[in-house]
């Protein structure tokens, strides 16, 4: 049984200062500057100690909005060290989500783009050296309190303490191979206002691996910074990989020649995506799967070894995974491969709504810590998914996106998947909108690839063919393009809005 750990996130600089103070450890591709982990410690303690001068007292919440840069990184690690709690916020966040952001979580301070309390500013690189702040936080006090997406409704402030963050570094350096090691050169161009992004920058720190921080994705940006500084590890999401992708071979070989490593998450990965990329380049890329509430990582098919379309892999070391049904009672458990039970030939029991435990959990939602773990210390995820023959989780879609046609379930993912086969489709939303005669219908909203031609006919016959009467789409709206999150997910939201009668 692993030791719940009690320090604090910003130890994580301080430990590679320890172990590897000249190794280099940021390269911030925007502004050509380079620092070893002896630096990021040097300044981290002058941003904490500037922090303490201004104001910040232990507990008070910080908001950040920054690109990914290495003033960035040593501000989030300049809050921690200083007894702050960062509350990281989106460079594509709208003006209303900011102040609703800053109000609910009663930030005080914020550095960065903001225009609002008092701003904070990360001295210059040259000033004198500081002592740290005699701050004692750790463990279970709060660490970051981040905003989820909101793609399902109003977002909500996750509560993640020292204890959950660190854990999760822990777990996740516990697969093999290992997605971070001390010989690694990380491509980080998720925002480091997205749990995902800080996860891979934990994870640097605590390998003392090298970040190279890019604080715009652009194909031939990342490319060219790939090929510049040797990245060996790739943290990306499906976007950038469709985007590399299209690349070309020719392109792709020199630029990605030392990586040993692709990962994604934050969104689904579409099988093409992944056998595209794998053709142009000879790599595989694997998936995991996670929620900000879970610190965020959860599972990987690091775990069993290779890249499974349609799976997120097994849950990583440390983490339990479970299905129960709407009253949280257990459908299917899986802590090992091996002891893997559940009837997968029964339709009733083979999908349930994920759960979770482990030290990686958040606390709650702020400000009362409602709804965190159970009083077993599981947490229901509000996916909706099933583990295949290998133990493997697939996941089916998210339980506040399932449509109910006269009782009767029908998940968007399948609807959706069947109009993706048609060849004039580039991509397709299903959602569920009233219906006075069966409660709910499909609605399908459908994005055209450039020049195709579809009618709202043949896409119901093609769906007729495939999919249950009840399932067959209502409703079909034609539009230029589909809303996304800045990490690619998709939202489904806005959607539900009837255009046409």
């Amino acid at each position: 049984m692993t030791k719940t750990p009690t320090g604090t996130v910003a130890d994580l600089v301080s430990q590679a200062c320890e172990k590897v103070p000249r190794h280099l450890a940021l390269v911030d591709v925007s502004d050509a500057r380079s620092l070893t982990w002896q630096q990021v410690q040097s300044q981290v303690d002058r941003c904490a100690a500037a922090f303490v001068d201004a104001g910040v007292a232990p507990g008070d919440r910080v908001a950040l909005r920054l690109p990914n840069t290495a003033d960035a990184v040593v501000a989030l690690f300049g809050v921690l060290r200083a007894g702050g709690v960062v509350v990281p916020v989106g460079l594509d966040a709208a003006p209303r989500e900011i102040e609703r952001v800053l109000e609910h979580s009663g930030a005080k301070f914020t550095v960065g783009e903001l225009g609002s309390a008092t701003v904070l500013t990360v001295p210059d690189p040259d000033a004198p050296e500081t002592a740290p702040p005699a701050v004692t936080r750790g463990g279970e006090d709060l660490a970051v309190l981040a905003y989820t997406s909101g793609t399902g409704g109003t977002p909500r402030g996750v509560m993640l303490s020292h204890r959950a963050l660190l854990a999760n570094v822990e777990q996740c350096a516990a697969l093999r191979p290992a997605p971070v090691t001390a010989n690694d050169r990380v491509l980080l161009t998720v925002p480091l206002s997205h749990a995902y992004g800080l996860s891979g920058l934990w994870q640097v720190a605590a390998a003392g691996a090298t970040a190279v921080l890019l604080d715009k994705f652009g194909v031939d940006r990342a490319l060219d910074a790939c090929a510049e500084h040797r990245i060996t590890t790739v943290i990306g999401v499906p976007a950038m990989y469709q985007a590399f992708a299209a690349a070309g071979a020719d392109r792709l070989g020199t630029a990605l020649a030392t990586v040993r490593l692709c990962t994604s998450g934050a969104a689904p990965l579409d099988a093409a995506t992944l056998a595209l990329f794998r053709q142009e380049t000879g790599l595989t890329i694997f998936e995991g799967y996670g929620l900000t509430e879970t610190g965020p990582v959860l599972t990987s098919t690091l775990v069993g070894g290779s890249a499974k379309p349609g799976s997120v892999g097994r849950a990583i070391p440390g983490v339990e995974l479970r299905l129960v049904d709407s009253d949280g009672r257990p459908v299917a458990a899986l802590t090992d491969p091996d002891e893997f039970t559940a009837d997968l030939t029964d339709e009733a029991t083979d999908t349930g709504l994920v759960a979770a435990r482990g030290d990686n959990l958040f606390s709650g939602y702020w400000p009362d810590c409602d709804h965190g773990p159970d009083a077993d210390g599981w947490f229901r995820t509000g996916d909706v998914g099933y583990f295949d023959e290998e133990g493997d989780l697939h996941l089916v879609d998210r339980a506040n996106d399932l449509i109910i046609v006269n009782g009767f379930n029908v998940y968007p993912h399948e609807v959706e998947a069947v109009v993706g086969e048609l060849a004039e489709v580039a991509e397709a939303a299903a959602v569920g909108v009233p219906d006075e005669r069966t409660g709910e219908a499909v609605k399908v909203v459908v994005v055209l690839k450039e020049g195709a031609e579809l009618t709202e006919d043949a896409l119901r016959a093609h769906c007729a063919e495939r999919l249950a009467r009840f399932k067959i789409p209502a409703t079909v709206e034609f539009v230029e393009a589909l809303p996304h999150s800045v990490m690619g997910k998709l939202r489904r939201a806005s959607l539900r809005g009837t255009v046409r009668p």
